[in-house]
């Protein structure tokens, strides 16, 4: 978009009071910033320090912390001076101090948390509570104003920003990179994000790379390759970069003000020129970014102990420790301190003084009060179609076969034109929406694209709402960042990979959890899973793509937040689709397949049994009233199928057998009331499971998984559950469960092993399904295929 090197424009015509004004901001952020780590019990420096004054903390992390105030100083100024709509994106990760320190100095911290006062005693809370029992962490979490982005864990900061500018297009999203965080795989995948953010439709990210050259303890990769290779790395991913260098406050001050205002100008030369020929043939932009190097633990102590602290990475946390038994480094903590002149900054009741409040936006304008980082302010419903036009025909069940994500990609096709206008929708994955079989969305857009596209490319185009690059991380960054300022989406994903992202969501879910008592923070749309191409059906990939364990890792996370659904059916998952995508604050995991399968329920039962969540299938065991014999129980599309074959074989040889089909969609259904919200209170879960009776269990994951959900229940000494035990290979889908002990086989042999009643009469059916597994063994490996009863295999009514 723009051509030519990438230099610094000359210095705009700002005064140089102005200059004066944000040093004078950013000494007092870093004084601030010094305090909360140390947690000073003077904290306006009126007499000299006392050891009884200074309880240092643990984390502090002050390395980071002057370059992070440095950036937000400047921004303001661009700010106040363009009327610019900016976010700050705080990507290095114990940046907490420094963020809590600007939002404070903003006003907006102390509007939030009246107790925290623009005074000397509000700064003596906001220091007692950093990083203190009943207080806040030392990251720039939910608690944090105008904050999206934690940094707790390192690597998701830039598809964060690039999350929150899609659909955005007056947004500008400054997100600081640190280069220890840079050399994370998910950073460095997040820096294609370039090639796919629409200069017409969404706003800009400016990356601001700040190499202070240090992690813990050791050098950083990006902070010691050579200026040339750096320059030619980041020309290499497509940006513009801009330098900004040095350790003189005066000097960089005026250099960091001259390169905010050079990226401003390409940002906006890029969609002046975009937005004026939206349809036009324009190339795909270069965004600019900034690298901005400074030492580490800039304006900190120099030495300590003899020994290189500044510049150096012995003041990556807290530069001086063992305060109470050394009076040497207690004089320096003075010192450091008193280098701010606090008595310049602060008028006599603790206040900020005007020159500093003079630097700051006002209202919505400032990062920590604009609106895109408390999402749920922005977020208005999805305006969704109905879904029962959308659904399959099913007048009875076990006559039709469809394929569940096919119907499901068919409906989200709905949504997102139903929504087009708004375009507060987005699917995102790592290049499997066909695959999934979600490609009818293509009928109505496209896969988002800014490269070149050729004459042969298919479903490529600008203007896409589908995302896809081959980085789970960035998908799931990228969705984050969406949801995070208010808008909605789902991922899509195959199933065995989606662990990827383990750490990902469990950062997500912390967040949810930690907003959702935070009082301003408003509720954000849900993020949405569904996991496909899953464990039952690899008989091309095999072993390596078996494995649904991702449910365990999201069970391990509150109540509150977590939902998983196993849709039996296309109809299921239909109405399981219109519920997720209509909630907020959670995570919700879909699991389902996409082959053909047999369909089970019309929408208006399906929609029902959703409701419910678990149900028994009345059609589908046998005739007999009363208590039953046994529960055959089932979750997930596969074991469904299994379940029902079984009670077929079971009506057919043991017609005198009386057996209840449980079905389970929303998995959370299966624990106590009293600890998930769609839980079945104790009496519920009986009569549907009985106190005594052998229940059999054919679930879609890890058997010990539905152990743990029931532990507490009265009949759990009877149930007895089958699932994916770790065995796989590449086979047929019957042998799947055959090798896993899932299949209608063994799941008969389990009723004929437990069920007193079918004991006497079930020796023959005994070696029968024997005699049914050896034989389909030999049947595979001779054919390729499974059986064709196995193939062909219809269901048939009970017979009344």
């Amino acid at each position: 978009m723009t051509d030519g090197p990438a230099t610094l424009t000359p210095l705009s015509p700002f005064p140089q009071s102005d200059l004066k004004h944000i040093d004078a901001y950013w000494r007092a952020a870093n004084y601030l910033t010094v305090g909360q780590i140390y947690l000073l019990d003077n904290p306006l420096l009126r007499e000299p320090l006392r050891i009884e004054h200074v309880k240092p903390r643990l984390l502090g992390h002050w390395g980071t912390s002057p370059g992070l105030s440095f950036i937000y100083a400047h921004l303001n100024r661009i700010i106040r001076l363009q009327d610019a709509n900016v976010i700050y994106v705080c990507g290095p990760g114990h940046g907490g101090p420094a963020m809590v320190a600007n939002t404070w100095l903003e006003g907006t911290y102390s509007e939030l948390y009246p107790g925290i006062s623009c005074d000397a005693a509000g700064i003596q809370r906001l220091f007692r509570q950093f990083s203190f029992p009943g207080g806040i962490p030392s990251h720039a979490a939910p608690d944090v104003p105008g904050s999206i982005h934690e940094g707790g864990e390192l690597g998701y900061a830039l598809s964060h920003a690039y999350g929150a500018a899609f659909d955005n297009p007056d947004l500008i999203v400054a997100c600081v990179v640190g280069d220890g965080e840079a050399e994370t795989g998910p950073l460095a995948a997040a820096w294609h994000s370039n090639k796919f953010l629409s200069p017409v439709h969404d706003g800009a990210v400016l990356p601001i790379l700040h190499l202070n050259g240090y992690k813990i303890a050791n050098p950083t990769i990006l902070g010691r390759i050579p200026h040339a290779e750096l320059q030619a790395l980041f020309t290499g991913y497509g940006y513009e970069p801009i330098f900004v260098e040095g350790d003189e406050p005066a000097i960089m001050h005026a250099q960091m003000a001259a390169a905010l205002d050079d990226a401003m100008q390409r940002i906006r030369a890029i969609q002046t020129v975009a937005r004026a020929d939206p349809a036009g043939a324009w190339p795909r932009p270069t965004w600019p970014v900034i690298i901005l190097r400074t030492p580490k633990g800039w304006t900190g102590p120099k030495e300590v102990d003899g020994l290189k602290t500044e510049g150096f990475w012995r003041s990556h946390q807290v530069p001086l420790s063992g305060l109470a038994d050394n009076p040497e480094h207690l004089a320096l903590l003075e010192a450091w301190l008193r280098s701010y002149r606090p008595e310049e900054l602060f008028d006599a009741d603790g206040a900020p003084v005007a020159a500093i409040t003079a630097t700051t936006p006002t209202g919505e304008r400032r990062m920590s009060d604009n609106p895109h980082a408390n999402g749920g302010v922005l977020r208005r419903a999805l305006d969704m179609p109905d879904l029962r036009q959308h659904a399959v025909a099913v007048p009875q069940p076990g006559v039709v076969k469809a394929e569940a994500t096919r119907v499901m990609g068919d409906f989200l096709r709905a949504v997102l034109q139903t929504n087009a206008e708004a375009r507060n929708f987005r699917i995102v994955g790592p290049d499997e929406t066909a695959s999934n079989r979600l490609q009818d969305v293509f009928k109505v857009t496209d896969r988002a694209w800014m490269e070149a596209i050729l004459p042969e490319d298919m479903q490529l185009g600008r203007n896409g709402r589908v995302l896809e690059i081959l980085s789970e991380h960035t998908c799931q960054g990228w969705l984050e960042g969406y949801l995070l300022t208010g808008r909605h989406g789902l991922f899509s994903c195959y199933e065995a990979f989606i662990h990827i992202v383990d750490s990902m969501f469990n950062q997500h879910a912390k967040w949810l959890d930690a907003a959702r008592v935070i009082p301003w923070r408003r509720p954000i749309s849900s993020l949405n899973y569904l996991l496909t191409s899953h464990v039952w059906h690899q008989d091309h990939n095999g072993f390596s793509h078996q494995d649904p364990g991702f449910i365990d890792v999201a069970l391990n996370k509150k109540a509150d937040i977590v939902r998983v659904y196993l849709p039996p059916d296309a109809n299921t998952l239909l109405c399981v689709t219109d519920h997720v995508l209509r909630t907020w604050d959670r995570i919700n995991i879909i699991v389902a397949g996409k082959p053909p399968l047999w369909q089970w329920l019309p929408v208006e039962e399906a929609a029902l049994h959703c409701r419910a969540g678990i149900g028994i299938w009345d059609w589908a065991g046998s005739a007999a009233g009363g208590e039953p014999d046994v529960v055959m129980a089932c979750a997930g599309d596969v074991p469904t199928l299994e379940v029902l074959a079984a009670t077929s074989i079971l009506r057919d040889h043991l017609p005198g057998l009386n057996i209840r089909v449980v079905n389970v969609v929303d998995l959370m259904a299966l624990q106590p009331s009293s600890v998930h919200p769609h839980g079945l209170t104790d009496a519920a879960f009986d009569a549907l499971f009985t106190t005594d009776r052998p229940v059999i269990f054919a679930y879609h994951g890890y058997p010990w998984t539905i152990h743990r959900l029931t532990y507490r229940r009265t009949n759990h000494a009877n149930l007895h559950v089958r699932g994916y035990n770790e065995e796989g290979t590449t086979t047929t889908p019957f042998d799947m469960t055959v090798l896993n002990g899932l299949d209608r086989y063994h799941l008969v042999l389990d009723v004929l092993a437990r069920v007193p009643a079918a004991m006497a009469e079930g020796s023959i059916l005994q070696l029968l399904m024997q005699a049914k597994l050896i034989e389909h063994h030999a049947h595979i490996r001779a054919h390729g295929e499974d059986m064709p009863e196995i193939r062909n295999w219809t269901w048939q009514p009970a017979r009344q």
